[in-house]
């Protein structure tokens, strides 16, 4: 039996956190493959301890592990310790709220399974699912960011910065990781690179994102911190 590793990293998410996991919980994978949910609460200010640990004692055969961060040290730094957790021998990026479904795993999983690929990115930007019409200048920075890390890289990605990102473990757990807040995706895009021979691929998913208002949290200043890292990282490449 193999086992897929969720690696939620959690701040201030107390009203969607219990749903996302019932979502998970409902997910359908095939039969030799079952399910490791790595919870990491960002020292959240709101009910999310809460919310997790009522689930878990309303729910106390679904695997969850959870660990809490004695400060916020920020998403990048709170996947970092989920991941060094991780037992499975596939591994995948889950927000904790509800702007990504995870009964597409199976999407993101096949070309690994199918001995295609080792790590398999999950594109808002292509194929026909639906897209939750938002901000044209976050779509504009995302692609912006998406192509300054394509020049570092020299990888042909479409959307670099999605959550939806799927690996063999033993690839993602043998890269150092130094990015606390939203620079992992750079970074962690950027070590994959150049990796020899690995094979990359990228899928086609939905997306349901959210507004501020909704609980957005990433701002311009992120968008300009991942722009700084995709130079480190890049120019660091040889």
């Amino acid at each position: 039996m193999k086992i897929l590793s969720i690696i939620i990293p959690a701040y201030n998410e107390g009203n969607t956190i219990h749903l996302i996991l019932d979502k998970i919980q409902k997910v359908v994978l095939p039969p030799d493959i079952s399910k490791e949910i790595i919870i990491v609460n960002d020292c959240s200010t709101d009910h999310t301890e809460e919310s997790i640990e009522k689930y878990k004692a309303e729910n106390a055969m679904v695997p969850i592990s959870y660990f809490k961060q004695d400060v916020n040290k920020g998403k990048g730094a709170a996947l970092a310790y989920g991941i060094s957790k991780a037992t499975g021998q596939y591994l995948i990026i889950q927000d904790a709220d509800l702007e990504y479904d995870p009964n597409e795993y199976i999407i993101l999983l096949q070309p690994i399974i199918d001995g295609h690929a080792d790590v398999v990115y999950g594109s808002r930007f292509m194929g026909d699912k639906p897209h939750r019409v938002l901000f044209f200048w976050h779509t504009i920075g995302n692609k912006f960011l998406t192509f300054m890390s394509n020049i570092f890289t020299n990888l042909n990605l479409t959307d670099m910065e999605t959550c939806y990102k799927v690996f063999k473990t033993e690839i993602i757990q043998s890269i150092p990781l130094k990015e606390n807040r939203f620079g992992f995706e750079p970074e962690v895009t950027a070590k994959i690179s150049r990796i020899p021979a690995i094979r990359i691929y990228e899928v086609g998913i939905s997306y349901y994102g959210r507004t501020y208002l909704e609980g957005k949290k990433i701002g311009w200043k992120d968008g300009f911190r991942a722009l700084y890292c995709i130079l480190k990282y890049g120019l660091l490449r040889r």
